[in-house]
Order: structure tokens, then C-alpha cells, then sequence
């Protein structure tokens, strides 16, 4: 591994944990970021700790970001999480999942410590294909912030410039799963649920059902502890 670093944003789910594994194969040596935002849930935070350990991240930094004081998610606030939603393909058709601005502000974060670090590169976990129809997953929006980035930083001004990656972007949930097997990722340490009871994840939640269907159309068995796994 060559010492080119990397901030990766590590929620301690299924994608960004393959992105981890995607960056760290590359050879990047990585600078793993999470955050406490006021998510109904924690037990992802309780994974990335210990993914970030075992894959040997240089650093595992955790900011504490209040977006459940600002509200407006089902995430973040006492609204029910939806279960059993049928897929849909209206790009207006927006879930209460949806944490206003989340990926501007972690990726805001992403690059103020990329800067100081002297990382040129960020990874992140987005996806535009099996996704919940958040407006913050899509390519374009990754390539308008990369654009604002290197305007608003002196990196960026003194021809030092960021680059985004987000390697499984056009992947399919299958896809992502397979590519991580490759990598040897051990999914039994991450976590998805929007809503788990305890350790439990829902098997219900818009997440949920994409992982499932994931792990079944590549062949394999989620190996993540299920209340309800045939939801």
C-alpha cells in the first residue's frame, strides 16, 4: 500500500463498507468518517468502529452533527419509517427517509478534513440505481460538488484539486454485493436497517428489502440478523 490518503465516509452499512474495501484495494490508506446525527439508530455507528479497526483504517474520526434538532426526516425524528413500500419509479416520489441536505453536510465535513490531512481523494458509498430516490445519491449532484469544492478551498484554488469517487454509483445492489465478496468485505459486521429493534434489523424498511433483494439475486445469504427476514 502506497501512503496517498484518502477520507472515506464509512456509515458502517453495506455500501460504504464495500467502498472502504474499493478504496483500501486501490491502496489508498484510509481516513475513515462517520457521523452522530441524531439518527433514530446507532448500532450502525457501533460498526463502523469496529469495521474501520478491522480494516485498518489510519485514523476513525466521529463528529457529532444535530440534524435531528433541524428535523424533517423519519430518520432523525419520531415520524413512522415506512414498511413494505412498493418500489417506485417517480423521481418526485421522495421517502420521509430523506435527511435534508445529510450528504452536503457529511460531505462538507469530508473535505474540511481532507484538507487538513493533505488527502486529495474522497470516497463515498451514493448509488443511483438501487437507492431509496434521495436527490443526494445521484452522479450529477457528486460532480456539481466536486465542481464547488475545488472553487471553495485553498487546495482547490492552488491547483491542488479534490476528486470524489463514487465506485458503485451505477452498481446494482447484486453487483455491490459481489464486488465486496471479491474484496473479501465480511457483511456480517454491517448494518442497513432504518429501523432495527436492538441489534435486530426490520427486514421491512426501504433498506431492509434492498439488501435482501441484493443477497437473493446474487445467490448468497444475508448474513445479517433479522426480525422479520422475509418482509
Amino acid at each position: 500500500m502506497h501512503d496517498q490518503q484518502a477520507v472515506v465516509l464509512l456509515s458502517g452499512g453495506l455500501d460504504s463498507t464495500t467502498v472502504l474495501a474499493v478504496a483500501r484495494a486501490a491502496g489508498f490508506a484510509c481516513n475513515c468518517l462517520s457521523f452522530q446525527y441524531g439518527q433514530r439508530q446507532r448500532i450502525e455507528l457501533d460498526r463502523a468502529r469496529e469495521i474501520a479497526a478491522r480494516c485498518g483504517a489510519r485514523r476513525h474520526l466521529i463528529l457529532r452533527v444535530d440534524l435531528d434538532a433541524i428535523g424533517g426526516s423519519a430518520l432523525t425524528g419520531s415520524e413512522p419509517v415506512p414498511k413494505d413500500r412498493l418500489p417506485s419509479a417517480d423521481p418526485d416520489d421522495i421517502p420521509v427517509t430523506y435527511v435534508p441536505g445529510r450528504n452536503i453536510i457529511f460531505l462538507a465535513h469530508a473535505l474540511s478534513w481532507a484538507e487538513v490531512l493533505g488527502a486529495a481523494d474522497i470516497f463515498l458509498g451514493i448509488n443511483a440505481v438501487d437507492y431509496s430516490g434521495y436527490p443526494d445519491c445521484r452522479p450529477e449532484f457528486l460532480l456539481a460538488f466536486e465542481r464547488m469544492a475545488n472553487l471553495g478551498t485553498r487546495a482547490g484554488a492552488t491547483g491542488r484539486p479534490f476528486r470524489f469517487h463514487a465506485p458503485l454509483v451505477h452498481l446494482s445492489k447484486k453487483e455491490i454485493i459481489l464486488k465486496g465478496r471479491e474484496l473479501g468485505v465480511d457483511y456480517a459486521l454491517t448494518h442497513s436497517c432504518y429501523d432495527p429493534e436492538g441489534e435486530l434489523a426490520c427486514g421491512r424498511c426501504d433498506a431492509c428489502r434492498l439488501r435482501l433483494q441484493g443477497f437473493r439475486d446474487a445467490g448468497l445469504t444475508d448474513p445479517a440478523r433479522y426480525v422479520d427476514k422475509e418482509g
